[in-house]
């Protein structure tokens, strides 16, 4: 049972350094952002990868402590929060949003990183002792696909604004 406990301590390590690294990239992209909807999203996955953080250290310490895994809130929101402030920035900026290469790039890593993150979570999740310690990652996993899902919207938007409305508006296009 303690090398089992070691690991799971050892893999908690892994995820605080993981969020660290996260929140670290994030804050550095955001301050390189060309348009403020890009500020604006990549401090808010910032934001969200240090609270991913505080939880890891709160079960951490928890472990350690020989408590036994906490009772964790972290639930699957379904990225109400984001698409709210994509949703909210692209009512702003309007079609006419022009992205720098290295933006494009650094969007493409953070993808990479969130799938990365995913992966990682989901096979601590596998491996996992308790059930609370299951649905954590679970929760986890579903946060860090949405935090994908929201990057996609935004690379595909910076690659073509244009279009890109036109996918999402579905407006007439009958001349009419």
């Amino acid at each position: 049972m303690e090398a089992e406990q070691d690991r799971t301590l050892e893999a908690l390590q892994v995820a605080i350094q993981m969020e660290l690294d996260g929140k670290e990239f994030y804050l550095e992209a955001s301050r390189q952002s060309g348009n403020e909807m890009g500020r604006k999203l990549l401090a808010s996955l910032a934001a969200e990868e240090d609270l991913h953080r505080h939880t890891f250290e709160e079960i951490y310490r928890s472990l350690k402590a020989k408590k036994g895994w906490p009772e964790t809130h972290l639930e699957s929101y379904g990225g109400v929060g984001l698409r709210t402030i994509f949703a909210q920035a692209m009512a702003e900026a309007g079609s006419g949003v022009r992205a720098q290469a290295t933006e494009l790039d650094a969007v493409k890593t953070a993808m990479d990183m969130e799938n990365k993150t995913y992966d990682y979570y989901q096979a601590q999740g596998q491996t996992a002792t308790y059930d609370g310690q299951r649905e954590f990652y679970q929760a986890l996993m579903a946060q860090e696909r949405e935090h994908y899902l929201v990057l996609l919207d935004y690379y595909e938007y910076l690659k073509d604004p244009a279009g890109w409305f036109v996918r999402r508006e579905h407006p007439s296009l009958d001349g009419g």
